[in-house]
Formats: C-alpha cells, sequence, structure tokens
C-alpha cells in the first residue's frame, strides 16, 4: 500500500476491527503450502489481516513472523495472537536468505502493478534456495478500484506468469478458481505457489 492517504490503506485502518472479526483461516491453500516445508520450518506472513493464518501455523509448530502493512490490522493480529505483529510494507521487505516459505494471502493483490516486479525480487531474494512462495490475486485485465474503494492490481493469468518469470524460480503453479472475497461478490481468483530454484 502506497501511503496513509491512499483509500485501500485507510479501509483497512479504519474496518480493522470489523475486517480482523470476519475473517477465517485460508485452510486448503495454506495445507498445500505447509506440506511442501520441513517441520518448524521459519515463516514470514506479509499481509497478515487478524493473524487468522499465522495463527494455524503457529499450532502446527512452524516459526512464524506474522505483519501487516497496516498498523490498524497488526494491532489486532497481536491481539489475536498474543504476540507483538510488526508493520512491514512490501516495499520495505530487505531480508536475505531468511524465510523457508513466505504466505502473502489476499495481500500482494493490493500492490500496484508497477512495483510488483520489484516486491516480486525482495521476496525471492528473502526465501532460502528451494523456499516456497504462496500468493493470491483477483484476477483481471486492468488496475483499478473495487466498490469499497480499495485498489486491486487485477492481474490476468498471463500477465502474473511473466512478472514471476523474472526470478529463478524452480516451479510457479497458479491455479485458477471461482469464489468470493470481503465484499461477498463473485471473484476469480489467482492462488500462485512457486518454488525458488
Amino acid at each position: 500500500m502506497a501511503t496513509e492517504k491512499d483509500p485501500t490503506a485507510s479501509f483497512y485502518s479504519e474496518n480493522a476491527v470489523t475486517y480482523a472479526a470476519n475473517s477465517a483461516p485460508s485452510t486448503r491453500r495454506l495445507d498445500v503450502f505447509l506440506s511442501k516445508l520441513a517441520p518448524g520450518a521459519v515463516i514470514l506472513e506479509l499481509g497478515c489481516g487478524s493473524g487468522r493464518d499465522s495463527a494455524v501455523m503457529i499450532e502446527r509448530g512452524f516459526d512464524v513472523t506474522p505483519t501487516d502493512g497496516t498498523p490498524e490490522m497488526a494491532e489486532q493480529a497481536a491481539k489475536h495472537l498474543g504476540r507483538p505483529v510488526s508493520v512491514l510494507r512490501f516495499g520495505d521487505i530487505d531480508a536475505v536468505s531468511a524465510f523457508d516459505g513466505i504466505w502473502a494471502n489476499a495481500c500482494l493483490l493490493h500492490a500496484p502493478r508497477v512495483e510488483l516486479g520489484g516486491i516480486f525480487g525482495r521476496i525471492h531474494q528473502a526465501l532460502r534456495p528451494g523456499g516456497v512462495f504462496y500468493a493470491s490475486f483477483k484476477a483481471g485485465e486492468a488496475e483499478g478500484h473495487d466498490g469499497l474503494g480499495r485498489y486491486y492490481n487485477y492481474p490476468s493469468k498471463a500477465w502474473l506468469s511473466a512478472a514471476y518469470e523474472t526470478f529463478a524460480w524452480a516451479s510457479v503453479d497458479i491455479d485458477e478458481v471461482q469464489g468470493s472475497g470481503y465484499d461477498k461478490k463473485p471473484t476469480d481468483w489467482l492462488h500462485v505457489l512457486a518454488v525458488k530454484a
């Protein structure tokens, strides 16, 4: 999220409590992601929201660092998890070979298209060789805003594939499914699971 004044950041700041209360873990995708990691693997969660997914990973014995780009959301996650949650914006990821896995469920979809390549580079650098990276995006053809004023990069599968190809991944699997989101509207989703070479 670009600045505090942008409508996406404002939405999550102003609706943090409601948003956190209305979220449930992404168990199916999480199970696949975690199955590719060794027990106790070190995981960075980006855009952790309420902390729901981090809670599942911690429960299963993984070494998780939950983060969110919005201070108010990080505060909600900290309450839920009973531990500090750092405020981390995507452009500030500066770790090098520090994580076995990076989980970015429904958060990178808010990164401006022009910034996404650089963010993927930072994520790639933060992963150890063989590290696993999961992210999900709302599919589309052109960036825009939803009815709640939130910005989305709305990539197509081809556009997203090309963005990932810039970096050395051993594999990139993109799964297209229909579902919905916080706004309860029908949504085409792209779920991406990439393994660093």
